[in-house]
């Protein structure tokens, strides 16, 4: 796996905990009975993005270490999700039952 390809797969981990955790332990401006004129009701009242910036590095990080071993191992490889290598021209075929 080439640098770029880690950092690539870091970032898409990463941005895919932070959309799981951006809504957990969310007050809204309606919930909390100020909101701002402008704003809608579901708008937060306080995001505490630089915390769960680091909640999401946390969790993110074993996350993509965990990912980057299993292919750089060769655990689970492309041919394992490629279609066309299994039912492709080349793909073995198994006999149909008899009966």
């Amino acid at each position: 796996m080439a640098i770029t390809s880690a950092l690539v797969l870091l970032a898409v981990i990463w941005f895919m905990v932070l959309f799981i955790v951006l809504p957990l332990r969310l007050t809204t401006q309606g919930e909390a009975g100020d909101v701002v004129p402008g704003t809608p009701a579901s708008a937060p009242t306080d995001p505490q993005l630089k915390r769960k910036a680091k909640i999401v590095t946390v969790i993110a990080l074993p996350l993509w270490a965990i990912t980057c071993w299993v292919i750089l191992s060769g655990t689970i490889t492309v041919a394992d999700f490629s279609l066309y290598d299994r039912f492709g021209p080349g793909a073995e075929r198994s006999a149909p039952a008899q009966d």
